[in-house]
């Protein structure tokens, strides 16, 4: 397999921005979230799909600077 363009569980997490055990929860929970490959107990992410991933998902920090607070949109008031 060639390995260019992949990144492990440790790369993956840090550009993400995310500490590598919310990584594990994204990977079995998220339905959206991309799926690594496995090269024995390895997970390897491809880079372009992650990058893909988290421009349609945001960091919370994004979201703070941009006026987001949590799920609420920002017209709207907090439940």
């Amino acid at each position: 397999m060639n390995m260019d363009g992949y990144l492990d569980a440790d790369q993956t997490a840090d550009l993400l921005g995310i500490k590598r055990r919310s990584l594990y929860h994204y990977v079995r929970r998220l339905e959206d979230f991309p799926q690594p490959a496995r090269i024995g107990r390895t997970l390897l992410f491809k880079e372009d799909e992650i990058k893909a991933w988290r421009a349609v998902h945001p960091s919370r920090q994004v979201q703070a600077r941009a006026g987001v607070d949590g799920p609420h949109a920002p017209d709207c008031p907090p439940a």
